[in-house]
């Protein structure tokens, strides 16, 4: 239904929430990284919040409608263009046959979101149609979009015109600096208290050595309580190694100097330590980040993570479109 003119940059189909059950045969979750964006996406035409949809990061693709639609694009600001007349983010908006849907490089924020009437309809696998490109699996024959391809729609009519709120909207930051929520743990007793503070009082760059596996940071040198020095030997030379364990989504991830936070392709375990954990209510920050910009991080408690996760799940619902 969907023909690929421009594949973007690694655009892919992903559903919420993902591909869950699988990380101890090493199949990680996938999805959407911003999931808040996406389910909105989905509502706007209609669709279930975790019906297939489209995930375009940093440059967006060209797509062909084969039939008419209605779709709705919601995160980054992609400057998308329908044959030349620009979409309005956060509305739902009809297409006839023939028509291209253009979009561009993020002007703001990093990844788009692009839900259909009727969802996308690719083959599931292990009961998820979302994408794992490194794994080859999900998506499109196991990988992102190519030029050529024909991406399966669903049968749905959809309402064009349909508006978010925008009090439901993700507050995208335009000034290149992010506050990202963390909880403890599981391994915050490695570090001193010297360590801590200084994690929490830094600002951490986003290295362009980061994918949907991991996200690299660059900044100040940790520092290490004795449990981490004074360890048996099977646990590794390095203050951050520690024996193989099971990673949480979302841990920060010290692989000697380096916090990595593992996304949504990440590993489910390995033998470094994970001091923090960013939960689920800020992995749209994440995802809404470009290399360069910079995170300061804030503690919260688990039970706040979810009270926030609670709120952004209430808001991806009908009840915020106007």
């Amino acid at each position: 239904m969907l023909e690929v003119i421009k594949s973007g940059l690694e655009t892919s189909i992903q559903e919420w929430p993902g591909r869950y059950g699988y990380l101890n045969v090493g199949f990680p979750w996938s999805g959407p990284m911003d999931s808040w964006s996406f389910r909105l996406a989905n509502c706007l035409v209609g669709n279930p919040p975790g019906a297939a949809a489209l995930e375009c990061q940093f440059i967006g693709p060209s797509l062909k409608f084969q039939r008419a639609a209605v779709f709705a694009l919601t995160g980054a600001e992609m400057q998308a263009k329908l044959d030349g007349v620009p979409v309005a983010l956060g509305e739902s908006t009809s297409a006839t046959a023939g028509q291209t849907l253009a979009m561009g490089s993020a002007k703001t924020g990093a990844r788009g979101y692009l839900a259909i009437a009727g969802g996308i309809i690719n083959e599931a696998f292990f009961g998820s149609r979302a994408t794992f490109h490194k794994g080859g699996l999900g998506g499109m024959e196991g990988h992102a979009l190519k030029v050529g391809q024909t991406v399966p729609v669903g049968n749905a009519s959809g309402v064009a015109g349909r508006k978010l709120k925008l009090s439901a909207l993700p507050p995208i930051v335009t000034n290149k600096k992010w506050q990202v929520e963390v909880v403890t743990g599981p391994n915050d007793d490695w570090i001193d208290d010297e360590g801590h503070a200084r994690f929490l009082g830094s600002d951490w760059k986003l290295s362009s050595k980061s994918d949907r596996g991991g996200f690299r940071l660059d900044g100040p040198d940790w520092t290490f309580t004795a449990r981490a020095t004074n360890k048996p030997p099977e646990h590794g030379s390095d203050p951050a190694n520690i024996v193989d364990h099971g990673y949480p989504v979302g841990a920060i991830n010290l692989a000697g100097q380096t916090p990595i936070i593992l996304v949504n392709d990440g590993p489910s375990g390995g033998g470094f330590i994970n001091p923090y954990t960013v939960p689920q209510c800020a992995f749209w920050k994440l995802a809404q980040s470009k290399p360069g910009e910079t995170y300061r991080f804030q503690v919260i408690s688990v039970a706040e993570a979810q009270a926030r996760a609670r709120a952004i799940a209430a808001l991806c619902t009908a009840t915020s479109i106007e």
